[in-house]
């Protein structure tokens, strides 16, 4: 599969049957029905938007990168990606892609990590990892701190070195380019949509995303 494969939606936004704009440093999280279609649109370009998926009817078999990896021999997502469970069956599909390329190496941010990146005074920054905390928080299905995995970064550039490093580089998106994916069952969907600040990920200026959602 190539690094970028890029594929237009024939979908429509007027046919949409849900749509919400998630501002930069809030959480979405929601349950998608067999079938559906979602798509996460960088409004404003090179967005990060840090996103897990779970099996909405066994939570614990949450997304995998070294599945998704293994599945695939390759380390980015694009159109043709499956997307992966721990117990390796399939949570979406990666159908169309405008960006090409997005991360699944990288992780989310923290506020652990922010020091050791950056400085110890990043410790109070927004991050992704409370982001998805929150969100978690607010289901009754009792999720906990073990129910976070390494994550897509969708949109983000992290080109893996000749050395094996990762290095958060410019983004390779633009304003209203997306992502768009295709549950297999139904499917629980967490974003934080990065509030990062300190790397060229999102050009240091984080931005909204949309999401919307069709029936198919």
């Amino acid at each position: 599969m190539a690094a970028f494969n890029l594929i237009e939606s024939p979908r429509k936004v007027a046919e949409a049957v849900y749509s919400k704009t998630i501002l930069a440093g809030d959480g979405w999280m929601h349950d998608l029905l067999p079938g559906q279609v979602l798509r996460i649109v960088d409004l404003e370009g090179n967005q990060a938007a840090d996103t897990l998926f779970y099996d909405a009817d066994q939570p614990e078999d949450h997304y995998s990168a070294i599945a998704t990896i293994a599945g695939q021999a390759n380390v980015y997502l694009t159109a043709g990606s499956v997307l992966r469970a721990e117990s390796g069956k399939p949570l979406v599909t990666i159908i169309a892609d405008t960006c090409g390329r997005h991360d699944t190496i990288g992780g989310s941010c923290s506020a652990q990590s922010n020091t050791v990146r950056y400085a110890h005074e990043k410790l109070h920054m927004h991050n992704c990892r409370d982001t998805f905390m929150l969100q978690l928080s607010k289901r009754e299905a009792g999720y906990t701190k073990r129910d976070l995995a390494p994550n897509v970064n969708f949109f983000m550039n992290v080109p893996v070195t000749a050395e094996g490093g990762l290095q958060f580089a410019d983004g390779v998106s633009a304003p209203g380019y997306y992502v768009e994916m295709q549950s297999h069952g139904r499917t629980t969907v967490l974003i934080s949509n990065c509030p990062q600040l300190n790397n060229p990920c999102n050009a240091y200026n984080p931005t909204p995303v949309q999401v919307l959602i069709w029936n198919e």
